[in-house]
């Protein structure tokens, strides 16, 4: 920066030129990274310098205007700063403020949370420019609780979304709350549906925080919401954002003579505390101290070190857990927890029988809730369930299966036969998964599927184990040991398991419609597809449930929501990892060249990224199969 003597006036567009063609060839960081730190030094007592600065950047090109107001606000270290620096350019120049108020809020969402900070800030420091402030708050909730941005918006760009808002939120003053309380309650409302009825737990959180901050701000008195939901890194820092801290709040250093005489006077301060503590310090009248001895805290408590809990036997007979459970007498509550916990190792232990009962178990688990504050409780009825199933898996399977579309079931009830059914053909296909869980973790395939968890994650792991299996390696390392080979118990029930499942998701009932507004069960029917679809390998089925898996897809391949897609991409994957490929060549050849073609688009246009890696990684397994066919045919 050079300096004009002699107070000439000179015109400064030569340089707004050089600066904005600069910046539009990439240059940016190196000359703003000298610019940016010396105008921020030269403004901050020069309000001639601070004029020089706004007509540097208010002369720059409308063409090259984005560049430079992006360097500008990546760079400038704090609000305040950025005010000083570009002044009311956003109000002047309608190119800056269409990259200031739309570019970088609405059509971007790569820039970090500092940068949002910034540029938000900058709106809030002017009255001028608080009225685009306001302006950007109404668009951001416009998108925020519009159901058809969250289902075609990739994650990252809600999260982005949500930080803005919170941020407008944080610099909003209680007039301006006033003015415009019914509008942001209108969006609450809108927003928290689409993000809750949203099947990514990602977004359901968001749709909760942001919920919350705006109930917040609208009810300063009254009654706020208030979600349960687990908190973790991105919670905490979206909660944060409401908060405003000061940019620059710089302590004065002191003298050294002040700073002792500041410290002397600060001495005084505990002692004082402590007398006071000590002088409030209530005296006990004799009366009362008189009460205290006639009182029964002097007694002699007895010594219960040795007591032992009384414990409730548990039945030993599966007809006697199932005349517990169904009974309603309010005296038998231990037995009752007894007989949760001890019903899973007494359906192994008896399964003959189990068999004799076996639908009738299956019904009373299905339908059981709980009575008592009994720890796991969930799990310890699943467990019961999984056992009964693999017990004698063909009349279960059918019943559960035939249960999944029946009328009056909750969605958890429905989720709970997918999770049950899932569990039981992974113990089936590899028999020792139930026995010592010290040694759980040396079995693969067996896919264990936690509560509440998405199933997703889970199948990519498989996939990519499925994948590594079957990439040859050479080296000259130590052998490793082969595990013992059983029988797949699930080979024979397979059809059992799968089919009922496909062949009713079209059929709307009354209370449950896969295809319209109960579509996260839908999601989780898919991925539970996949996965029977992949434990069915080397099952004399696998063919048939391959064919009309593919037909299932191809129905839903445009399906609206992000989660149910990924499902249909985890189908694919596991029917080509599944299927022989001499199968896959003689029955599915023309079918899966338009898969082919449907999962090249969705790599390159998807919003979703699970969905975009999935398709790619199906695409290669194909060209993978397609080598491998040639190099059999020649």
């Amino acid at each position: 920066v050079c300096f004009i003597p002699g107070g000439l006036d000179c015109s400064i567009s030569f340089v707004s030129h050089v600066l904005g063609k600069v910046c539009i060839h990439g240059r940016q960081k190196e000359i703003l990274g000298v610019l940016v730190p010396r105008l921020t030094d030269l403004t901050k007592s020069d309000c001639i310098w601070q004029r020089i600065c706004w007509r540097l950047v208010e002369c720059v090109p409308d063409r090259w205007m984005e560049a430079v107001v992006l360097g500008f606000v990546q760079r400038a270290p704090g609000a305040d700063v950025l005010s000083r620096l570009l002044g009311n350019l956003v109000v002047k120049n309608k190119k800056a403020q269409f990259v200031v108020t739309q570019k970088m809020l609405l059509l971007q969402y790569g820039h970090t949370t500092a940068v949002l900070q910034n540029l938000l800030g900058y709106l809030s420091l002017d009255g001028l420019r608080r009225t685009l402030l306001l302006r950007v708050l109404q668009e951001l909730l416009e998108t925020w609780s519009s159901s058809s941005a969250v289902k075609h918006s990739p994650a990252e760009q809600q999260l982005y979304i949500s930080k803005a808002i919170l941020i407008c939120l944080s610099h909003l003053k209680e007039p301006e709350i006033e003015s415009c309380r019914q509008e942001l309650l209108m969006s609450m409302m809108e927003g928290m549906k689409c993000h809750l009825d949203s099947s990514l737990p990602q977004l359901q959180r968001l749709g909760m925080v942001v919920a919350e901050s705006i109930s917040l701000k609208i009810n300063t008195e009254g009654p706020v919401l208030k979600f349960e939901y687990e908190e973790d890194d991105e919670t905490r820092e979206l909660k944060s954002l409401l908060v405003q801290t000061p940019s620059f709040f710089v302590v004065p250093s002191l003298p050294d003579h002040d700073r002792s005489e500041k410290a002397g006077a600060a001495v005084p301060l505990v002692p004082e505390s402590n007398e006071k503590s000590h002088t409030a310090a209530p005296v006990v009248p004799d009366e009362e101290s008189d009460a205290e001895l006639d009182s029964d805290d002097d007694l002699i408590p007895y010594d219960t070190s040795e007591d032992k809990e009384l414990k409730t036997k548990a039945p030993v007979y599966i007809r006697d857990c199932i005349a517990v459970l169904t009974g309603s007498r309010s005296e038998d509550v231990d037995k009752w927890e007894a007989t949760v916990k001890a019903l899973e190792s007494l359906v192994r232990k008896n399964p003959a029988a189990t068999r004799e009962v076996n639908v009738e178990l299956a019904k009373i688990l299905l339908h059981l809730e709980e009575k008592t504050c009994i720890e796991g409780f969930v799990e310890l009825r699943q467990r019961a369930q999984v056992a009964v199933l693999t017990t004698d898996p063909i009349p279960v399977a059918k019943y559960l299966t035939s249960q999944f579309y029946s009328l009056n079931y909750s969605l958890r009830q429905r989720m709970d036969i997918l999770d049950v059914l899932v569990l039981a053909a992974q113990e089936l296909s590899c028999p020792k998964f139930h026995g010592n869980t010290k040694h759980s973790g040396a079995q693969k395939p067996c896919m264990q599927l936690p509560l509440g968890s998405d199933s997703s994650k889970d199948w990519r792991r498989i996939v990519d184990e499925r994948i590594k299996n079957k990439t040859r390696r050479f080296n000259m390392g130590q052998s490793r040991v082969e595990l013992a080979s059983h029988p797949n118990k699930f080979s024979s029930v397979a059809g059992y398991f799968f089919f009922p499942l496909i062949q009713h998701f079209d059929r709307p009932l009354t209370t449950f419609d896969l295809l319209g507004e109960d579509h996260l069960v839908l999601g989780r029917l898919v991925h539970t597809l996949a996965i029977l679809m992949y434990l069915a390998v080397n099952t004399v089925a696998v063919t048939a449930m391959g064919k009309a898996l593919l037909e299932f897809v191809w129905a839903l391949r445009f399906h609206t929501d992000s989660y149910v897609r990924q499902g249909l991409l985890s189908c694919i994957s596991s029917l080509l990892l599944s299927v022989p490929k001499e199968q896959i060549l003689e029955d599915m050849t023309e079918e899966l060249l338009e898969a082919q073609s449907w999962l090249g688009d969705v790599m390159e246009k998807d919003p979703d990224g699970d969905c975009r890696r999935l398709a790619l990684q199906n695409l290669l397994l194909m060209e993978n199969l397609k080598k491998k066919l040639e190099a059999v045919h020649s």
